[in-house]
């Protein structure tokens, strides 16, 4: 594994992961999930001061799903769905 991490660190680290249930390992991956979004989303709004928050949110999906995704779910918020 190609790490930064000081090797005893890292075998700290994998030895308190293993301790862990699979609902507390998930739960690590949700928060850590849900702190990345957060910070992706406040970079846009950082980058787009002019965007309000569906427009963020239609970035963030064009940003990490592609356009023809956020295109789709833009003209769906729309009303239009053809």
């Amino acid at each position: 594994m190609l790490t930064d991490t000081h090797p005893d660190a890292e075998a700290i680290r994998q030895e308190l992961l293993r301790c862990h249930t699979a609902a507390e390992k998930f739960s690590l991956v949700r928060a850590l999930t849900a702190t990345v979004v957060s910070l992706c989303r406040q970079g846009i709004r950082e980058r787009h001061p002019e965007f309000d928050e569906r427009a963020v949110d239609l970035h963030f999906v064009e940003m990490n799903y592609g356009k023809e995704l956020a295109e789709g779910l833009r003209r769906r918020l729309e009303g239009d769905h053809g």
